[in-house]
């Protein structure tokens, strides 16, 4: 469960305004009941948009694309391109333009912006654009890393992208969302590496995903005929897959093509092999604090075939006190669980010797959490391991480029579960509404986001750390 601000994804956490038991396990999303009074708003309470989430075989866009640029726009063709591709219109984007249409989505390439007056250009082009956007759209604005900039009012000059589309999706209506693609100089002229980020983030797949920046890199991206099932023929492991979002994440693979093993503790074993049956994997009764824990996994995947394509580390518990009442125990079994055992658990996969290890060009993915950016009352020691979650994807990916290994993580922020439901409507109502999109998120807005780590399109893309949080007000 996620609750207020945040929580693991295995385990229920508490938050500063809730406390329940330790080392609880998720329990399946709660779904909504019609009537019942805890989910009646008062009146006058503004209702959230209904956000549109993806289905089988859902258009990319409920509308056209926009798509502009500053200067040379370097990105913008391949971005029109891309979206041609994928089954949706484009047209051309200008401070004149009239639209006939509810758009879709805008795409507005900036990369080529070195001076701050040409930012203007965005402010003109933009505006009238979501004055035309319907409901759930998106706004995609491109931009080349500041870091790859020696000048300085350059540098200032892209960075202030990041503010204006953090900004903007704070203001974006009716579900809509705003993302920011910072693409490295020498991957502006390559489609293949922007397509499956471009798509993730027009599609409906980033429906709680906005006022977040990701970079691109260059690489060698496989040729891929169905974006719709990247994963086909992928062999992929999900820990702490018996219920709630690890479930949910096993769902998404599944739906992506993938073979599934999928790990829990023994105590979790009935609902781990109803999970795996329903979707065709292979269910482990496992504890990743054992020290085997890394051989047994490749043992099974090693009975899948050769190599593993997706390590997904998702298993996770929280204990919680206040930092003075927290004892050794409740601290060490935290660090152990999420993310000691990931250290463990990767030596040995990472090892090319290992039959069923991770492949070259493999999959890290783990779950962080906005309360390891932002802090969470009496979560100290909760905190501490997400944190570190990230300081292991920023290192360990650069550690692992020469093998074309990426690793990413996704942190949550408040994700409707069964157990928030628990909480008393005034705080979950608080949860909820800390956000751009003033509404909590699905279990599967999380697998979505990893699923798009996963599929081999997102090769450019490592060190990263998204936020499925519909732009959280907490942390950074």
């Amino acid at each position: 469960m996620h609750s207020f601000p945040s929580a693991p994804p295995v385990d229920s956490a508490s938050s500063r305004f809730w406390r329940q038991p330790s080392e609880r396990h998720l329990l399946e999303p709660r779904q909504h009941q019609p009537g019942r009074q805890e989910d009646r708003r008062p009146a006058g309470s503004p209702r959230p948009a209904q956000l549109r989430r993806y289905a089988e075989g859902q258009d990319l866009l409920a509308g056209p694309a926009a798509v502009a640029g500053i200067g040379d726009a370097p990105v913008a063709a391949a971005a029109a391109g891309i979206i041609k591709a994928s089954g949706a219109d484009v047209v051309q984007a200008s401070a004149e333009a009239s639209y006939d249409t509810k758009l879709g989505a805008i795409v507005f390439d900036a990369s080529a912006a070195r001076t701050l007056d040409q930012l203007d250009e965005l402010r003109a082009t933009v505006g009238p654009a979501i004055k035309k956007l319907g409901s759930s759209a998106r706004l995609v604005v491109i931009g080349t890393p500041p870091a790859e900039l020696e000048d300085a009012e350059a540098a200032a000059t892209q960075q202030a992208l990041e503010g204006i589309t953090r900004s903007i999706g704070k203001e974006m209506l009716r579900g809509s969302t705003a993302n920011l693609l910072w693409v490295d100089q020498d991957a502006q002229h390559d489609p293949s590496v922007l397509a499956a980020p471009l798509r993730f983030f027009l599609s409906s797949r980033s429906a709680y995903v906005s006022g977040q920046p990701v970079r691109v890199r260059a690489a060698d991206v496989p040729d891929s005929t169905d974006w719709r099932h990247p994963l086909t023929g992928r062999i992929a492991v999900i820990t702490g897959a018996a219920r709630g979002i690890g479930a949910e994440i096993a769902k998404v693979f599944a739906r992506a093509g993938a073979t599934l093993i999928l790990v829990d503790i023994p105590a979790a074993g009935d609902s781990l092999s109803k999970v795996a049956n329903k979707l065709g994997a292979t269910a482990l009764q496992l504890d990743v604090t054992a020290e085997d824990a890394g051989a047994r996994i490749a043992e099974a995947v090693a009975r899948k075939g050769d190599k593993l394509h997706v390590m997904v580390h998702n298993a996770g518990i929280t204990r919680d006190k206040l930092f003075v009442n927290t004892d050794e125990s409740r601290w060490g079994s935290v660090l152990d669980v999420n993310l000691r055992s990931q250290f463990r658990i990767n030596k040995t996969l990472l090892d090319p010797s290992v039959k069923g290890g991770l492949a070259e060009g493999g999959r890290i993915i783990g779950v962080a959490s906005i309360s390891g950016i932002g802090g969470n009352r009496g979560q100290s020691n909760y905190a501490a391991s997400k944190a570190g979650v990230i300081g292991m994807v920023r290192q360990l990916s650069q550690n692992l480029a020469d093998r074309e290994i990426t690793v990413n993580a996704v942190a949550p922020g408040f994700i409707e579960t069964e157990m928030t439901a628990k909480i008393p409507f005034a705080t979950r109502e608080v949860g909820r509404r800390l956000n751009s999109l003033l509404q909590g998120g699905s279990p599967t807005d999380v697998g979505e986001a990893i699923a798009f780590f996963a599929e081999p399109g997102s090769a450019g893309v490592t060190g990263q750390v998204l936020r499925v949080c519909g732009q959280s007000q907490l942390g950074a």
